[in-house]
């Protein structure tokens, strides 16, 4: 069984969710509380290796009242296991999972490894698997997990068919720019017709934002 997987984010009302600079800083201080307690909720955390390497998370929940049981597995998708050794992630404050390809260079792969910081799954010849890694996260007992990725690991997982529902924060801001990212990105679809279709469940404001809430179909 795969796990359910939620992707959450917070965009601009153009549909940002970084400036072409990398800042982010878009929704209020309710909705990163709203964020902590779905972690506090999920087995796992999913980001990808841009996302490490552009934000040194820690993905953890830490912005609410917590236990260190109450954080999720940490799953970051990294084809050449590019994850620096001394990054938060790889900290004993959560468990953490890195999948990677086959052409991950083994001594970094052994750094990743060493002093149990990370277990290494390897799915897929070049890139990531994403089946492939959903079925193995789903084996470790993992049923539920909180997609936080970027914009290309969004489009990579919708794309595969492995989002069960979207949950957006829209913060009443307008940020521009041809080379701010955007909530998908990716190849994208050639025609409206083919775009991933969601059925909608909720919305409610939240602060200063609005939250909207949607099944995948």
């Amino acid at each position: 069984m795969k796990p359910k997987v939620i992707l959450n984010a917070a965009m601009t009302l153009d549909g940002k969710i970084a400036t072409k600079t990398g800042s982010s800083e878009i929704s209020g201080p309710e909705d990163l509380l709203r964020v902590h307690r779905i972690r506090k909720e999920m087995d796992a955390i999913m980001v990808g290796i841009n996302t490490v390497l552009e934000d040194d998370p820690r993905l953890t929940v830490h912005k609410i009242p917590s236990k260190p049981e109450d954080n999720p597995v940490r799953v970051v998708v990294d084809s050449k296991a590019r994850t620096p050794p001394e990054y938060r992630i790889l900290s004993h404050d959560a468990p953490t999972i890195i999948a990677v390809s086959k052409e991950a260079p083994l001594l970094r792969v052994k750094a990743l490894e060493e002093d149990d910081k990370a277990k290494v799954i390897t799915c897929g010849d070049t890139q990531v698997d994403l089946g492939c890694l959903m079925n193995q996260l789903g084996d470790k007992g993992i049923k539920t997990l909180i997609l936080e990725g970027g914009s290309t690991l969004n489009y990579s997982m919708l794309k595969a068919g492995l989002v069960s529902e979207v949950r957006v924060c829209i913060a009443p801001m307008i940020a521009g720019g041809n080379q701010a990212k955007t909530l998908v990105e990716g190849d994208g679809v050639d025609y409206m017709k083919d775009a991933f279709r969601l059925k909608f469940k909720k919305s409610y404001n939240l602060g200063e934002d609005l939250i909207v809430e949607y099944g995948v179909l």
